[in-house]
């Protein structure tokens, strides 16, 4: 007996691992090199390639596309339709399935609905992708980047609530109580 729930319409190719726990809606499909971890949520039509790994607790909304050479850490949120690349310059006549560039999704991030990521980036942990972002550079830990390209345009806790640091750098979320250090424009949790 299976530890998952899988919509009836899904489609699971032999051989993906998927985690206990996991729930998997309507029309999703993933491919039999995947790997999902335990507690994931996959909304309707989203497609997992072979050889993307998705961590624990990882939610992905309606509509997104998770390609080859991508990986997603633990407690990673994707917003509906944001989109994964994995090729720079793609052709339809050309084949560059050897110049995948792997992408990073560390844990804790989001990345908003309608996002974009181009391959070959890694957002940091506990970053948050604002809606409709282009992201064509690597992240930093806790950033909040919106835009086209993606620009830092502030920080935010794990809770995902924007940080106001004061004079000495310091930052303390509203919601956990927990306490940031803005030094080097790098943002790290004081334990």
């Amino acid at each position: 007996m299976r530890e998952y729930y899988a919509h009836e319409t899904a489609v699971l190719d032999e051989g993906c691992q998927i985690g206990k726990s996991t729930k998997i809606w309507h029309f999703v499909h993933v491919m039999p090199q995947a790997v999902i971890g335990e507690n994931c949520v996959l909304g309707q039509n989203v497609m997992v390639a072979n050889h993307v790994t998705l961590g624990n607790n990882v939610k992905i909304q309606n509509n997104v596309s998770v390609y080859e050479g991508v990986t997603c850490e633990d407690d990673v949120f994707l917003g509906p339709s944001m989109v994964f690349t994995n090729v720079i310059n793609p052709r339809a006549f050309i084949e560059r399935k050897n110049e995948f560039r792997p992408t990073l999704v560390k844990r804790g991030a989001t990345i908003g609905a309608n996002a974009t990521v181009i391959c070959g980036c890694t957002i940091g942990q506990y970053a948050l992708v604002g809606a409709g972002a282009v992201v064509t550079h690597d992240v930093p830990d806790y950033a909040l980047v919106t835009g086209n390209p993606a620009r830092v345009c502030g920080w935010v806790s794990e809770y995902g609530h924007r940080l106001e640091f004061n004079d000495k750098g310091l930052a303390q979320c509203p919601e956990s109580g927990q306490q940031y250090q803005l030094s080097d424009n790098q943002v790290q949790r004081v334990k």
